[in-house]
């Protein structure tokens, strides 16, 4: 389909013309319905496919494919894949996201590294920094997700859909099973499995106290006739 290089080429030129930088422009790749801002760098690796759309101002790559996505001005997105969702202005992508079709992310959120986004609309200024699954999800504004965050969205028949408010924050290695909703301000420990509603400013905790056997270690080495 693109055995011939001459439009690859002649779209690039067009958009250095208009104002958008290229480290090594032999290293992008833009199919002819791209749309790109002024002022916007494309790194080597980036692939721009479909109708995406890209404002002015952003840092696209280094490794990074777009496709029929709409990108805010000032967003920086790298070595990510994104395919047919929003990201609003001023948000800060990757490395190693990856956002499936159907996904808003509000204006100067912060998706980090491995995490995954499907089918989810996410407020202004949430944070989800690394290891973390949402799918069929609404979140608010200023949201904070703990390492290892998941949406327990499919049950085995049906796909299910979590609904979270502003200004929550979720711990490390939390579990919620939809459907079900947390409030504005609510807290989750970390290490919590939450399979009822949380009410507004409620600090939800679900996992076993803590034991401590003193001892229990020594008298296990003994026992299998190890020292240390």
């Amino acid at each position: 389909m693109y055995k011939d290089s001459a439009p690859l080429q002649a779209k690039r030129e067009q958009l250095l013309q208009a104002g958008v930088l290229m480290m090594d422009p032999a290293a992008v790749y833009v199919e002819e319905e791209v749309t790109v801002g002024a002022g916007t760098l494309l790194l080597p690796g980036t692939i721009l496919r479909g109708r995406t759309v890209i404002g002015e101002n952003c840092q696209i790559g280094p490794q990074v494919m777009l496709t029929d996505c709409t990108v805010g001005q000032g967003c920086t997105i790298n070595a990510s894949q994104c395919e047919e969702s929003t990201i609003e202005k001023n948000c800060q992508i990757g490395p190693y996201t990856h956002i499936r079709p159907h996904c808003v992310v509000g204006e100067g959120s912060h998706i980090g590294a491995f995490v995954q986004l499907k089918n989810s609309v996410l407020g202004k200024g949430t944070k989800m920094a690394h290891l973390t699954y949402v799918g069929d999800s609404d979140v608010g504004d200023e949201c904070n997700f703990g390492c290892g965050t998941i949406t327990c969205n499919y049950d085995g028949f049906q796909k299910h859909r979590t609904t979270i408010g502003s200004h929550v924050f979720v711990g490390c290695n939390t579990n919620l099973v939809p459907p079900v909703q947390v409030g504005d301000g609510a807290f989750i420990a970390a290490a919590t499995t939450v399979t009822r509603d949380v009410p507004p400013d409620a600090l939800a905790v679900g996992r076993q106290r803590q034991q401590v056997k003193e001892g229990w270690a020594a008298e296990n080495r003994r026992l299998k006739g190890r020292k240390a």
